[in-house]
């Protein structure tokens, strides 16, 4: 008897757990992903240099020869035949002629004067985190500081939803409000890619127990976030961690994350 009461209260207790957690109410969030996505190519490591290497050598040896270079071997026998008197040729009009050597040789000065961009920018050097003009073989993902309770993080920009609003309208609304207007991003689509929950402090939960706040991914087109509006920060993935100082919240952006 004492058994099956106990088993009786367990399922009371369970029901009654359930119709609790179904009766909380959550504050629905929208957050942006916003990336700067690579401008220039990374550079390649000594192993992938090398089989770069063998791969244009390949090329090379497998390639049919050029147009020029035909054309050159058919003037190198040309002026052979020339020097053994075998052919005659009217010297005024070879001399206005211009040789496929010439070419080359004309080539090779104009490559000598031609200099490669640097991958790196002052930017890089004095370590301004505030601009996109760096980091240009990696990714760079926007972090803006915002009130959490009584104290301000570095999150991605997010906001709560306000009655009417999609999910989609909201992450745009949010990040017009947090970022300014001269930022201008393209939205991937209308479907979260990631997750997150967090309950409130017990003495800040009046109506709601926490908050739901779902993630959209976004790619900068043009324009910054004004320094005057609020701070904010452009950072690699590897950055991320040592910026977002809540664990779970750090380990949920980290999800979505290329």
């Amino acid at each position: 008897m004492l058994r099956r009461l106990v088993q009786v209260g367990a399922r009371e207790l369970s029901r009654a757990q359930s119709s609790a957690a179904s009766a909380e109410k959550w504050d629905l969030y929208a957050g942006v992903l916003v990336e700067r996505l690579p401008v220039v190519s990374k550079s390649l490591n000594p192993l992938e240099k090398q089989f770069q290497d063998l791969l244009w050598r390949v090329e090379y040896e497998n390639s049919l020869k050029s147009d020029h270079e035909l054309k050159h071997e058919r003037e190198i026998v040309q002026t052979e035949l020339i020097k053994q008197g075998k052919i005659q040729v009217d010297l005024e009009d070879a001399g206005s002629k211009q040789t496929a050597q010439d070419l080359k040789d004309a080539y090779v000065e104009e490559l000598k004067k031609f200099q490669l961009g640097s991958r790196t920018t002052p930017d890089d050097k004095a370590n301004r985190t505030t601009s996109t003009d760096r980091c240009l073989d990696d990714t760079l993902y926007l972090l803006v500081q915002q009130k959490l309770g009584q104290q301000e993080h570095l999150l991605l920009p997010q906001g709560k939803r306000e009655e009417g609003e999609s999910m989609r309208q909201t992450a745009e609304r949010v990040l017009r409000e947090s970022c300014g207007q001269e930022l201008q991003v393209l939205f991937y689509g209308n479907a979260p890619v990631g997750f997150h929950k967090y309950k409130y402090p017990r003495n800040q939960r009046t109506e709601s127990v926490g908050a739901k706040v779902f993630f959209y991914r976004a790619s900068l087109r043009s324009g910054q976030v004004p320094e005057n509006l609020t701070k904010f920060e452009w950072l690699p993935k590897e950055a991320l961690n040592g910026k977002l100082t809540n664990a779970a919240y750090a380990e949920s952006v980290k999800k979505f994350l290329l």
